[in-house]
């Protein structure tokens, strides 16, 4: 499975010419920022929109598990990768159409995406900042660890950094090497109770979670760099 879950559970978003409709959905602004991700909670929350911040800094003030990953380093046209980015339901049913087994993602509408699973476990999660070739998404929702435990509410932050290297001048194709930092808060006492009975096997699959995370997105920006005759295909809206 592709497991856009595991990065929120281990713990838990104009294409060329091929997506033209996309170039007129609105984003949220760009804050001028330097090149390099944000390294502190306090830096971070600098870049995230005001009506946001609060609910940001109570994640980055008191995290449950930090955890970052990074990504290896592989070659894509910066308008695929950013796109994928920004339309995480579309990414998974690329994979589908790859006939690999992925997570189902609900694009809400506004910059708002959920994820559910059977278990009960499910997320909300929207982007509230960005800088330069990087983005923080917020999410909320409830985890069940496990079958005889009960649905642990969680808030999460996720700083993406993904530098790219200068565009190929014909095919306009950059080197990218992604990082991710997580911030997770479990909202209760059985839930953090279950994070420090994990010991050091919690972080540690958190942080696994959050590698198979950035692939979720760089694989399918790999594959499109490979085969670019696909992208229409792959990347086009489900059918009703």
């Amino acid at each position: 499975m592709v497991p856009l879950r595991s990065w929120w559970l281990g713990s838990a978003l104009a294409v060329a010419s091929g997506l033209p409709a996309m170039a007129a959905e609105p984003k949220p602004p760009i804050v001028p920022a330097a090149a390099s991700a944000p390294a502190k909670p306090k830096a971070v929350l600098e870049l995230v929109e005001d009506k946001h911040r609060d609910a940001v800094a109570v994640i980055l003030q008191a995290p449950t598990i930090t955890v970052k990953a990074s990504d290896l380093e592989f070659v894509a046209h910066p308008n695929v990768y950013d796109w994928l980015l920004a339309h995480p339901d579309r990414t998974t049913l690329a994979w589908k159409r790859l006939k690999v087994p992925s997570v189902d993602i609900t694009d809400l509408g506004r910059g708002q995406f959920f994820w559910s699973d059977e278990s009960g476990s499910e997320l909300t999660w929207q982007t509230v900042g960005r800088f330069e070739n990087g983005v923080i998404w917020y999410a909320t929702g409830k985890v069940k660890p496990g079958a005889l435990l009960p649905s642990v509410p969680v808030k999460a932050v996720a700083v993406l950094h993904a530098p790219r290297g200068p565009q190929d001048k014909v095919t306009g194709d950059a080197t990218f090497q992604p990082t991710v930092q997580v911030y997770l808060l479990a909202e209760s006492r059985i839930g953090a109770g279950f994070v420090r009975m994990m010991g050091p096997s919690g972080p540690k699959m958190a942080e696994e979670g959050a590698e198979q995370f950035l692939f979720f997105f760089s694989g399918i920006a790999r594959h499109i760099q490979r085969k670019p005759e696909q992208l229409e295909v792959l990347l086009a809206p489900a059918k009703k």
